[in-house]
């Protein structure tokens, strides 16, 4: 009896050790708005604390965060954790009406949860309309006490945050969108942790300095946050060694360049190796979707050698080498990339698939009439679904409380596995399936089912190179290819051996990817583009898993201070 008592106490002293050096970490935010200058003038943006981008937050695995979230802004917000699994707190999730109703001006909410079992490059941002174009900010895992990378430990960690500017007000041009039914404007420039760089006018005093030693290892954190646009990311003669991807280790392999959706975050190893001198770091579009507008400028910061002599040989200031980025519309490049992305070693992949589910996703068109003339192309409204659905956002309550307390007439359960009539999807679609239904449907799994999902993009309006991100959940992404899914043949070749793992998932342009998970995390999980304007248009569908056999696999009762709608 005493020798079968031992396993359990060394079980209970490592569970003691293990969280022994957990923290508690409480932060404020504050949601106001703040005037901020680029590009020459001065507007006033939705920020966290005054700050653009917002607050970094440093944490550890294990560790818990306590956020209380004050709106002393004139908007509705939440704030979502992207990529934190939030095992057992889908409530702290945040997107809105999906896990919770938005804060409202003058309230608060308090987001509590446990980072389990991740390290690596996360962040945080506004899940309610687009305030995510400035309410942004880093979230920075490292790894437990005693533990460390799978690589030397570098002697800097620099977050890059890519993002988007508009001079205009960014509520404003969403709503001028949703009106016309057109496309929204383009952004007048891209950032780096919020600065345009010296590409841009007015700007140049302001340009990002990440400063470096000859010899030095830089763990550079990328995030796209931007809130339409993919972007490439390189710096001038360097090489990149890619470590992690949505805090997730892979095997490292070098690059020169980058590619991250929006959503994705990119973990680099950089090696101050060049002659001392001024190196741009730059960023600007990928672009994949035929005839659709976009910002072609490029963002810059500079990486600047300590002792790099201030002037050249003939006495004029010494100026950053500018590096070559891919064409905007390179998908070359981009497989090239992606493909280069598996785990470390041999990893459990779900096999023994229980629900084998199947998306057609991409752009639409609603007709215009009766109404006003819209902007969308002949006199039509954009939009998006996934297998023809485009979803509708519920207004009195949020889809997980609808859920918890059996409220009706919220939602239903029958997004449909399949698209409800199979199409050439990426050949000469029937315009009579261009224009979807609008449904507020949702898909239910049971605890444990093996789940797969082919996201498969279509021609309808346009192929384009989408990045889908599921809430709650990581993903192996175990195939991808262009042109229409194949069972028969690209089942084979499969990787079920090392792929990669994500949170966010870039659908090749006129291509898809096929993802694989276990439903093992019960709640209301929002699955969308992170193009904000596909997600407004109503790109996305929700996850209904249901409990599990025990209390840590359950729901917990919302919390005291849930906002209303």
């Amino acid at each position: 009896m005493a020798a079968s008592f031992i396993p359990f106490i060394i079980g209970f002293l490592s569970v003691l050790s293990s969280t022994a050096d957990a923290a508690i970490q409480y932060h404020d935010f504050v949601v106001q708005e703040t005037p901020v200058k680029r590009l020459c003038r001065t507007k006033n943006v939705i920020t966290v604390n005054g700050q653009f981008p917002g607050p970094t937050l440093e944490v550890s695995d294990g560790d818990t965060l306590v956020i209380k979230v004050l709106n002393n802004a004139r908007y509705n917000v939440t704030i979502h954790w992207h990529g934190i699994l939030q095992l057992g707190t889908p409530w702290a999730d945040g997107p809105d009406r999906i896990t919770q109703c938005p804060i409202q001006p003058e309230a608060s909410y308090t987001y509590q949860f446990t980072i389990i079992e991740q390290e690596g490059t996360l962040w945080w941002h506004a899940h309610s309309r687009w305030l995510r174009a400035t309410v942004y900010g880093a979230l920075l895992i490292h790894p437990k006490f005693g533990s460390s990378y799978p690589f030397p430990v570098p002697k800097l960690e620099i977050p890059i945050l890519l993002g988007q500017w508009w001079n205009g007000d960014i509520i404003s041009i969403l709503n001028q969108a949703t009106f016309s039914g057109g496309a929204p404007n383009v952004s007048n420039a891209y950032t780096i942790n919020g600065q345009p760089g010296d590409l841009y006018r007015c700007s140049r005093k302001d340009t990002m300095r990440f400063y470096v030693e000859n010899g030095d290892r830089i763990l550079l954190r990328v995030i796209n946050s931007a809130l339409n646009q993919q972007l490439f990311f390189t710096i001038a003669d360097h090489k990149l060694t890619v470590v992690g991807v949505d805090a997730l280790y892979i095997k490292p392999f070098t690059t020169t360049t980058i590619m991250l959706g929006p959503g994705q975050t990119t973990d680099v190893i950089l090696v101050a190796d060049q002659a001392p001198g001024y190196y741009y770091m730059a960023a600007r579009a990928y672009e994949s979707a035929q005839n659709a507008p976009f910002d072609g400028s490029t963002t810059t910061a500079i990486l600047a050698y300590k002792y790099a002599p201030c002037s050249g040989q003939i006495g004029t200031p010494l100026k950053p080498i500018l590096p070559r980025l891919p064409d905007y519309n390179d998908s070359a490049t981009v497989i090239a990339f992606t493909s280069q992305l598996k785990s470390p070693s041999k990893v459990e992949v779900p096999t023994f698939i229980t629900e084998d589910l199947f998306f057609a996703i991409g752009l639409g068109l609603v007709n215009c009439n009766p109404g006003p003339t819209c902007k969308g192309p002949n006199n039509t409204r954009f939009a998006a679904s996934m297998n023809n659905v485009s979803f509708v956002l519920p207004q009195t309550t949020s889809l997980l409380q609808a859920h918890y307390q059996n409220i009706p007439n919220v939602f239903t359960t029958d997004f449909p596995p399949i698209p409800p009539l199979p199409f050439d999807y990426t050949g000469n679609v029937p315009r009579a399936l261009w224009q979807p239904v609008s449904g507020t449907k949702l898909y239910k799994l049971k605890f444990g089912s093996q789940v797969q999902i082919v996201l498969q993009d279509t021609t309808i309006v346009s192929t384009e190179d989408h990045p889908v991100h599921l809430h709650g959940h990581h993903f192996y992404i175990v195939g991808q290819g262009f042109g229409n899914f194949n069972p028969g043949t690209d089942t084979v070749n499969f990787n079920l051996e090392d792929p990669p793992q994500r949170n966010t998932v870039n659908v090749p342009v006129g291509g898809w990817s096929a993802i694989r998970f276990v439903a093992n995390n019960p709640g209301v999980w929002l699955m969308h583009c992170h193009i904000d304007s596909h997600l407004t248009w109503g790109f996305a569908m929700s996850f209904l898993v249901e409990n599990g056999p025990g209390k840590l696999e359950s729901i917990e009762a919302p919390p005291l201070d849930l906002p209303p709608c």
